[in-house]
Order: structure tokens, then C-alpha cells, then sequence
């Protein structure tokens, strides 16, 4: 079972091997320069912590701590946020705080707390930046689902990033260590049992979580960059930067990854031990190459979040997961003539054992009563994908404002995936109306294919048993949403979801029905301290 970003159906209950039926869960200014190394006193640090942090933008920030992965960043196509992007990335929190935040002519103005005392330009001018977000949230489903109802859900972002040459003289290299704190109860778990959880706040386990936890090194002029730790995939790989504005997981690590991989693959929350390479031989062009243990959690039965609770497990013996990207970036730099765009193609692999969803090692269906024999074992898994972002309209009169279209399109095989095919796609408009530059307004829908051993197994259950039960054949989602900056440290996000055929078509265990099509209703706010 994936985690709560990925594959949501929590309330799933297997007939036979298959996931067919759902019951309710449980009632559930510069900096100053150093130019010599330097110790930061401990009770300064501690103090920043108490009051407050930097949270500079990225590409995909909200809610946590996030800005540019290091000091001294390998620049390349997608690095910070294209003209029309939203101000701040809804579906999958992460990031790095940014090392070294330099203090302009209002030094921390975005922030709650703003620079108190000057503390936090001191604390920049040792190559410290302390993260620190709180996202809230109320939602609910009108309609469908398992059950009607609402609910609250909300994750405090922790983050510190420490520039190694500020802090103690060695050029290029990068700390950066996050955590979060989940409160509140999710949706996607009790009522609507959705594919990708209904937003990327909810989570299972609540509590304090350890995210990501590396060390980069940049070298070469900035075209090489290396990291390695604790890493999340999610927050470089398989990125639609327009389509970071929405709140259901799926616009985070795709619907596919997160349904398909082991524990939902490295991805937030759950982050595991890896090395990530970049090359940027110029400003359009960017290879990736990641490889990660295999299953973050490790392998064990139900929720992979609660045999992680911490975020510490630091696996090293379970497989590989490797994924390369090549980005390739038009219009790029301020001098372009031609509106900018940024496009992906990549692929991911698996190397442990997947089983077969339909077939036994015997050859039987898996819900034939004579079958006797586990699931079929197949040899890894992989998938590859393409992500394209556009800008198509630059509003005259602002700096960043205009229309942005995006789309990400996966396969994978059909006999060991429960998703094979997922497609996504949407248009964002930045700075709609007069006076509000930087609200972001956008519509996207997605479209996630069961795969074919899958829907089989669920006819072979009908045939074998005489049971009306649905068969699952997709699920699509559409998402309208309007994100409103109402002060530089205070965002409001209203959004509304329509689920057709939750979970690919799961019967309702409380009706004898299938899970009808889910309306929900969700407003989130997003404070940076």
C-alpha cells in the first residue's frame, strides 16, 4: 500500500486478492560577509528557531520551507519559478531551505515575524536560514464518496539550510535537513477513497516526521552538482511547475509513481537514502540522475507510513530505485524573445519483485477457488513519462504575470501495476485581475487507467462467484482552484474536486453500490513565519 500521497483506497478491503470492496475506516540589506570561519552561538540559533524562519519561494514551496536547493544552485531550465507560476506549490510539500539568504532592501519582508532585531540577517551572515510554515485546512465531500462529511488536517514545516562557505569556508556546499508535524484527520482515508489522496497535507500518521536530510556539493563552474543523504524524489524529478498550484497529491508525485512503487516510492513523506547527480552543460539543458534504496519503508503489510513513523528508518537493503530526466528549456533568461517553456522526458526503475495482479505462480486467476498458489512474480518495474510546461500569454503591465499550460503523461506495464496509463493536464492564469499580481487562478484534470490485470481480476471474481461487483476500469479527477495572496506571508486557497469513479469503480460496502463520484470543498491556508 502506498502512501498517503499516492494510492489513497485506505479503506479497501481485498476479496481474493483484489481490492473491490470499501468499508469506513474506523470511527474514526546584504548579508555580512565572514571572511573567516566562524561560530554561530547556539542561543542564536536557538532564537531564530523561536522566532521564526526565511521561507524563500521555489519552484514547488507551500507549505514547507522551500527555495533554491543550495547557495550556489547548478542553474539550469527549471531552476526558480517561470512567469505564471503560482506563488506556491499545493500538492507536495519539500524543499530546502535556501542557505545563505541574502538580505535586500526589505530584508525578510514575506515573513510573519519579519527580521526581528536583525536576528535573521545575522544568522544569514554565518549561512544559516531557518524554515519554519504552518498549512491549514478545512474540506469536505458534498456528494459521493463512502460518507458525507468534513474534516480539519494541517502540517507545520520545519527546515534549516546551512551555505558551507558562509558558515565554515568550504566553497559550493549546501546542508539542508526538513521535518514536518502532521495534525488533524484526513478525507481521502474515511469517505472518499480516491486513487491520490484528495490534497497533499493529509497524512496518516500524525506527529513529527524527519523529510529530507543531504549534503550538496556544486563543482565544475556550477554544471555538476551532487547531493546525497536522505532525498524525496518528488522535489526534482517527474515536476510540473504550473501545475503546482493544485491541491490533490496526484498534481505532486504523479498518481502512477506513488500508486505503483513500493511503500508510493521516495516521495513525500517519506523520503530514503540516495544520491542525485545534475548536469547543466548550459542554461537550457539538464540531466538528472537519481538512485534511491527501492522501498522506503521497507516491505511489511499495511500503511508504509506507520512502519516509518519517524521518517529515520534510513533503508539501505531494500532494491533500487533509479530514475533519469533530461530537461530541456525554451526562451530561457530575461533577454529571451520568445515566451519560456520547459519539457521532460524521463523514466524510472524498480528492481525488486512486483506480483502479478491477476495471476498465480500456478497460472490460475488469482480468484479462481482452485487456485492455491501465490501471485505470479514479476521481474522489477519501470515507467517512463513526459512532463511539458508553457507559458502561452505574458500579461502586459507585470512582471510574472500570465497564462500557463502544463501536462504529464506515465505508462507502465499492465500486469503488475494497479495504474498503468496516467495522464494530467491544465492551464493556470497568474495575476487574473487588477491589483493582484500575484494570485493564481487554474483548472486541471486527471486521468488514471487501471491497469489490465487489474479490471481482469475483478471479471474473473464475477464469473467465479456470482458477486455484482463493479469493475474497475479509471478514475478522473478535475480541480478548479484560486490561489489569493492576502499578505506577503498569508495565503488563501479555496479549491473545489469532482472525483468520477473513485478508486477506478470500488463497491460500497455500506450500500452495495459502487463509490459514488465525489464533490469536495476545500480551503487551505498557508502562513510563513
Amino acid at each position: 500500500m502506498s502512501n498517503c500521497c499516492g494510492a489513497a483506497v485506505k479503506a479497501a478491503v481485498p476479496l481474493d486478492h483484489g481490492f473491490a470492496v470499501v468499508v469506513p475506516a474506523s470511527s474514526s540589506a546584504r548579508t555580512h560577509p565572514v571572511k573567516r570561519t566562524a561560530r554561530l552561538p547556539i542561543v542564536a540559533v536557538a532564537a531564530g528557531l523561536l522566532l521564526g524562519a526565511s521561507l524563500p519561494s521555489h519552484a514547488q514551496p507551500a507549505p514547507t520551507p522551500a527555495a533554491s536547493p543550495s547557495a550556489e544552485p547548478v542553474q539550469g531550465p527549471t531552476e526558480g519559478n517561470p512567469p505564471g507560476a503560482p506563488a506556491a506549490r499545493g500538492a507536495s510539500p519539500g524543499g530546502a531551505t535556501n542557505a545563505g539568504e541574502d538580505a535586500t532592501e526589505q530584508p525578510f519582508a514575506n515573513r510573519l515575524l519579519g527580521d526581528p532585531g536583525g536576528l535573521r540577517t545575522k544568522l544569514a551572515g554565518y549561512g544559516i536560514s531557518l524554515g519554519l510554515t504552518e498549512q491549514s485546512e478545512v474540506l469536505g465531500n458534498l456528494t459521493g464518496g463512502v460518507r458525507r462529511g468534513a474534516v480539519y488536517e494541517g502540517v507545520t514545516s520545519l527546515g534549516l539550510g546551512i551555505d558551507t562557505q558562509k558558515a565554515f569556508g568550504l566553497a559550493g556546499g549546501t546542508f539542508n535537513v526538513t521535518a514536518f508535524q502532521f495534525h488533524g484527520r484526513g478525507l481521502t482515508a474515511d469517505n472518499v477513497p480516491t486513487l491520490a489522496a484528495l490534497t497533499g497535507v493529509e497524512q496518516t500518521v500524525r506527529g513529527f516526521k524527519l523529510f529530507e536530510l543531504w549534503y550538496e556539493q556544486v563543482l565544475l563552474d556550477k554544471r555538476l552538482a551532487i547531493r546525497v543523504g536522505q532525498l524525496s524524489a518528488d522535489q526534482e524529478f517527474i515536476v510540473t511547475q504550473y501545475g503546482g498550484l493544485f491541491l490533490n497529491s496526484g498534481y505532486g508525485f504523479p498518481t502512477l509513481a506513488a500508486g505503483d512503487l513500493p511503500s508510493g516510492g521516495p516521495a513525500y513523506p517519506l523520503a530514503t537514502p540516495a544520491v542525485r547527480v545534475k548536469v547543466v552543460p548550459n542554461e537550457s539543458l539538464a540531466v538528472l540522475v537519481g538512485v534511491f534504496n527501492g522501498n522506503p519503508a521497507g516491505p511489511g503489510l499495511g500503511d508504509p507510513q506507520r512502519r516509518d513513523r519517524s521518517g529515520t528508518a534510513f533503508r539501505l537493503n531494500d532494491g533500487t530505485f533509479a530514475i533519469a530526466e533530461v530537461q530541456y528549456g525554451i526562451n530561457q533568461g530575461d533577454n529571451a524573445s520568445g515566451l519560456p517553456g520547459t519539457y521532460k522526458l524521463g523514466v524510472w526503475y524498480n528492481s525488486l519483485a512486483f506480483s502479478d495482479l491477476r495471476v498465480s505462480s500456478a497460472g490460475l486467476s488469482l480468484a479462481n477457488p482452485a487456485n492455491t498458489a501465490p501471485a505470479r512474480s514479476r521481474r522489477n518495474n519501470y515507467s517512463v513519462y513526459a512532463v511539458a510546461d508553457q507559458l502561452i500569454f505574458k500579461k502586459p503591465g507585470t512582471t510574472d504575470g500570465g497564462v500557463g499550460v502544463f501536462a504529464r503523461v506515465m505508462g507502465a506495464p499492465p500486469d503488475r501495476n494497479l495504474v498503468d496509463v496516467f495522464i494530467q493536464g491544465g492551464v493556470t492564469y497568474k495575476a487574473p485581475f487588477a491589483g493582484r499580481e500575484n494570485d493564481t487562478v487554474g483548472i486541471a484534470a486527471s486521468w488514471a487507467h487501471i491497469g489490465r490485470n487489474a479490471s481482469k481480476l475483478d471479471t474473473d471474481r464475477i464469473a467465479f462467484t456470482g458477486q455484482a461487483i463493479p469493475v474497475r476500469r479509471s478514475e478522473t479527477q478535475f480541480e478548479l482552484s484560486y490561489q489569493a495572496q492576502l499578505a506577503s506571508w498569508f495565503q488563501l486557497q479555496p479549491d473545489f474536486q469532482y472525483v468520477f469513479n473513485p478508486g477506478g469503480g470500488l463497491l460500497n460496502a455500506r450500500n452495495s453500490r459502487r463509490v459514488g463520484d465525489a464533490a469536495v470543498l476545500d480551503l487551505r491556508a498557508t502562513i510563513t513565519f
